[in-house]
């Protein structure tokens, strides 16, 4: 019974910040489950205004590409959708090249978030949207592991004898609910480069994979990823405690000491500072 309200509470606070600032913003909602209840997600996601359904396959982990397809028509009639390919450790199942190309078909997909986790994979994605011939189903990186490399690389494809590049135009995090005004910074200095030419990344590159594997745990096969995000929130004082809607879902042995550690060894990664002078604000 929590889907729509927290949506609702979201689409509020996205209209407070539209009034306050005019600026434009991409509404975009979670979708899960079998078809049906999809299908009502969708309907819900539309009447409170969001423009995109991001959807989860997580329900039809023993369905074939067709089935899986015709999932995510219907929920295409309702609301334009963006793919997920989420990667098998926490709940997502591989997808080939032919099943992206196929959903590249479908008119009503207009983004993918791509995060398997894994570079083949990643670049089935990205070498099935440039074959389809479309340029306007946007890429995003959920690959917490690469995030700077996806953002930064003109990936190159072969379409019909003739050489093209497509690009991640930006991410669908989870590292990106922790440290938040560095994320937009970050995503704004790699457009403003890529724009201006080639900068060296990888130092950089590397402090943030390194950090999102002690966030997200995956020491532990990404068994504390969602505490993780919760304990750095509690660290800055936007949380209480790392509480799951899952139980059972906790730290995992050594993980705070961990998240010590990329803390003290990363402090340009941290927003604190930011985050402190506005915490009183934010909470009254």
């Amino acid at each position: 019974g929590l889907y729509e309200p927290v949506l609702s509470l979201a689409a509020e606070t996205l209209d407070g910040i539209v009034a306050a600032t005019g600026k434009i913003l991409i509404r975009i909602a979670g979708i899960a489950g079998p078809t049906a209840q999809a299908m009502r997600e969708a309907t819900i996601a539309v009447n409170l205004g969001y423009h995109v359904g991001l959807v989860s396959l997580g329900a039809l982990r023993e369905a074939g590409t067709t089935e899986m397809l015709s999932h995510l028509r219907a929920i295409a009639e309702i609301i334009p959708i963006m793919g997920f390919y989420l990667q098998p450790a926490v709940g997502g199942r591989p997808l080939g090249w032919r099943f992206w190309r196929e959903l590249a078909e479908v008119p009503g997909v207009v983004a993918i978030k791509v995060a398997p986790f894994d570079r083949y994979a990643t670049l089935d994605v990205v070498r099935a949207v440039a074959d389809s011939g479309r340029t306007d189903i946007a890429l995003y990186t959920g690959n917490d592991d690469s995030i700077v490399h996806d953002l930064v690389t003109p990936f190159p494809c072969t379409v019909g004898g003739r050489l093209v590049t497509r690009r991640f135009v930006g991410g669908l995090l989870g590292q990106w609910a922790v440290w938040t005004k560095r994320a937009v910074e970050l995503l704004e200095r790699v457009q403003r480069s890529t724009a201006a030419g080639p900068r060296g990344w990888t130092t950089e590159a590397a402090a943030i994979t390194d950090a999102n594997g002690a966030i997200f745990d995956a020491a532990n096969g990404f068994a504390g990823c969602i505490p993780g995000i919760h304990e750095i929130l509690r660290r800055q004082g936007l949380m209480r405690g790392t509480w799951c809607l899952d139980a059972t879902a906790r730290l995992s042995p050594g993980q705070a000491a961990e998240i010590s550690r990329v803390c003290r060894d990363y402090p340009q990664l941290s927003d604190d500072e930011f985050v402190r002078e506005r915490l009183d604000a934010w909470l009254s």
